[in-house]
């Protein structure tokens, strides 16, 4: 169901935009299914990205307690997880499982270039990002904090449910991100995708117009209200 097209249309357009869209093809508005809280998107707000979760969660507090080749073993098997990808492109969700989330970065200079080259479309996660000046500047990162230590960085598992900025995911969830946040976009309601983001931008365009013609009055924004709750 995730066609090169839909990929385009999704990314065409910001998560605001997505989340309203989901709120005409469920019926109703929900209080859950997306982030909460302030991100910094690094190395700058970039265009929207669309992927399939793959989910990881670190540590950097304190040290691993595996010896260093299993560590270097879990890295490359999580390597390995990130870049399969048979139903699409990535985006990576990490969950710092710190108390201080943030207190080591997993993402900097080498990481966002190392992800980037095996495919990832971006990155979610409630840790924290380094290297600004140096990161790729075609490569997505949103993060809780920006940091200038990796401090004891390290993987303790991947693939299983995380959570982040009150998001709840599971690996192989689709995802839609920008500066704004990310929400899950449900398979159920995938398909109706283009049709409930069309209509979202119908709907407020007469509001928009309105507002924006220079000559805009209570009158004039009744008209549009009753024009936009006309299209369906």
């Amino acid at each position: 169901m995730l066609t090169p097209e839909l990929i385009q249309t999704l990314r065409a357009v910001d998560t605001p935009t997505i989340c309203n869209a989901l709120e005409i093809a469920m019926g109703s508005r929900v209080a859950h299914g997306f982030t909460y809280g302030a991100l910094v998107a690094a190395p700058k707000p970039l265009p929207a990205m669309v992927g399939i979760a793959r989910t990881a969660r670190i540590r950097a507090s304190t040290p691993s307690q595996l010896d260093a080749a299993t560590m270097r073993g879990t890295r490359l098997a999580y390597y390995r997880h990130v870049a399969s990808h048979p139903q699409g492109p990535v985006i990576v969700v990490m969950q710092d499982m710190d108390d201080r989330p943030g207190t080591g970065s997993f993402w900097g200079e080498v990481n966002s270039a190392v992800h980037e080259g095996l495919g990832v479309g971006g990155v979610l996660t409630n840790g924290s990002v380094r290297d600004i000046g140096d990161l790729s500047p075609t490569f997505p990162i949103l993060a809780g904090s920006v940091g200038p230590s990796h401090a004891h960085v390290h993987i303790v598992d991947f693939g299983q449910p995380v959570e982040v900025f009150g998001l709840q995911v599971n690996d192989g969830d689709l995802i839609h991100a920008d500066r704004h946040g990310a929400v899950i976009i449900a398979p159920r309601y995938l398909k109706q995708m283009p049709e409930c983001i069309d209509l979202v931008k119908r709907k407020e365009a007469p509001l928009l117009e309105a507002a924006r013609s220079g000559k805009f009055d209570l009158g004039m924004l009744e008209e549009a209200m009753l024009h936009a709750d006309e299209i369906h």
